[in-house]
């Protein structure tokens, strides 16, 4: 069993001991933890609550429910929503809070709790330490019987969303329609499944041909949607005549794209295009995070237009896009944050964007990949043991490569989150991993043996050390 507490909320595993896995007992004291913070800024008002469609989702959302009514909060329970749905329904019902049932790309054992704040808005590092720190010591007090909170669904925000996407300027549904788009989905049994048809149906595909949609949780591959867990929609795309297919997470805030002859388009290219489209109509800025292709950044240049990059994580990316006024930005994993529509990675709006691209392109989705420049990323871990000092192994690389010598060879350092090594014509990034003591290296280069080989040689400088 596993049970694994970040800032960023926790998950784990369905079942085992308290503290052992995610059962009631912890999610009922997490729950009471987020609350607890919640009610410094908001001691009354509603939460939202919604899920993804698996397995153990109805006794996590029985529980979060509970709990949160427990502590004085009125409920809005959405039902069965993808993330991003659930972050836009704490900004139209104005809720002062949100909870997200969800473990994301994990396999069905898995589930989770995403915590949101009163902007829909990942809570920040100090407040998902805090909730920690609350949870620990469990100093949260239950409400009375006279201030128990009060429980209503509503499951119009998955349509709620759908038009808030078709109202997004950029989304043109009269070129999407004159298109005549074929499109396939797979949806990997999970609430995507409850979403994209309409959204595709409202955007004017003319027919869309559906893969794993019942949302029953039993997911019927690797939910994670990387290529080597999608062959059965790359089969299904190589020998029919769609235009495009599109492929979810179980929460479906991460977007992957598969072409007209079956093959990926690459995740690190979702983004990458919307923010092509976007800066064509919308001067501007974009952000990504260290460990995402140099693409954007080429594309973003082209334009006259700065790029940042902050450190991993979602949280991490959407204060740096507030901080530059980006107008597009988010995730190499295929996560797309639109400001335009909310500060959250939208599968939705990548979507929309991406169709309303192609249509007014007037090309294949093979050629439109052609058009933008060819980066490769490997990734790579280091194992080491338990009482390796990471950070000091971290501070010795950044030395190395902060001498002279590689100055002097174009060579700069990023050391926001872990290190990052950027030569003139690829990269290196090293992170540590916050819960097993490996160091995550990820390279880019021109081709994926150049990449690997420039992977290689920096761990081989790390091995030397430990």
């Amino acid at each position: 069993m596993s049970l694994i507490k970040s800032i960023s909320g926790i998950r784990g595993t369905i079942g085992g001991k308290a503290g052992e896995g995610l059962n009631p007992l912890d999610i009922t004291k997490f729950t009471a933890a987020y609350a607890t913070l919640m009610k410094r800024t908001a001691p009354t008002g509603h939460i939202v609550v919604g899920r993804d469609a698996r397995i153990s989702g109805e006794m996590v959302r029985s529980c979060v429910c509970g709990t949160l009514m427990g502590m004085g909060y009125d409920v809005l329970d959405i039902g069965l929503a993808s993330t991003p749905t659930t972050e836009l329904a704490v900004i139209m019902s104005q809720a002062v809070g949100g909870i997200i049932l969800t473990a994301s790309h994990n396999p069905r054992h898995w589930n989770a709790l995403k915590l949101l704040n009163a902007k829909g808005e990942f809570l920040n590092a100090a407040e998902g330490a805090e909730v920690l720190h609350i949870a620990e010591e469990e100093s949260f007090t239950f409400a009375d019987v006279d201030q128990l909170g009060k429980y209503r669904r509503d499951e119009s925000f998955g349509q709620r969303h759908i038009d808030a996407v078709l109202a997004l300027e950029l989304v043109d549904v009269a070129a999407i329609r004159n298109a005549h788009f074929h499109v396939a989905i797979d949806a990997v049994n999970s609430v995507g499944g409850v979403v994209l048809p309409p959204l595709l149906e409202q955007l004017g595909v003319e027919r869309v041909e559906k893969l794993y949609c019942e949302p029953t949780g039993d997911f019927q591959h690797n939910p994670e949607p990387l290529e080597k867990n999608l062959g059965d929609i790359m089969a299904l795309m190589s020998h029919s005549d769609c235009d495009v297919a599109f492929v979810v997470d179980p929460d479906v805030d991460r977007l992957a794209v598969i072409d007209e002859k079956g093959h990926m388009y690459g995740e690190e290219y979702t983004l990458v295009t919307v923010a092509d489209y976007v800066l064509q109509h919308t001067p501007g800025n974009t952000v990504s995070n260290l460990s995402s292709t140099r693409a954007l950044r080429d594309v973003t240049r082209s334009y006259g237009h700065e790029y940042n990059a902050s450190a991993v994580g979602e949280v991490n990316v959407v204060t740096k896009m507030k901080e530059t006024g980006a107008v597009i930005g988010g995730e190499g994993n295929g996560g797309v944050i639109y400001p335009a529509s909310h500060y959250g990675r939208d599968a939705l709006v990548g979507i929309a964007l991406f169709l309303s691209y192609l249509a007014k392109k007037g090309c294949t989705v093979s050629e439109l990949r052609k058009t933008y420049p060819a980066y490769f990323i490997a990734k790579n871990r280091i194992d080491l043991t338990p009482d390796t000092d990471v950070d000091a192994v971290l501070a010795r690389v950044k030395g190395i490569y902060s001498s002279d010598e590689y100055k002097a060879n174009g060579v700069e350092i990023t050391d926001i989150d872990g290190v990052k090594i950027d030569f003139p014509d690829k990269w290196v990034h090293l992170r540590k991993s916050n819960t097993e003591p490996i160091i995550r290296v990820y390279s880019e280069a021109h081709t994926m043996d150049e990449a690997n080989a420039i992977g290689e040689d920096v761990m081989k400088v790390v091995l030397s050390m430990v």
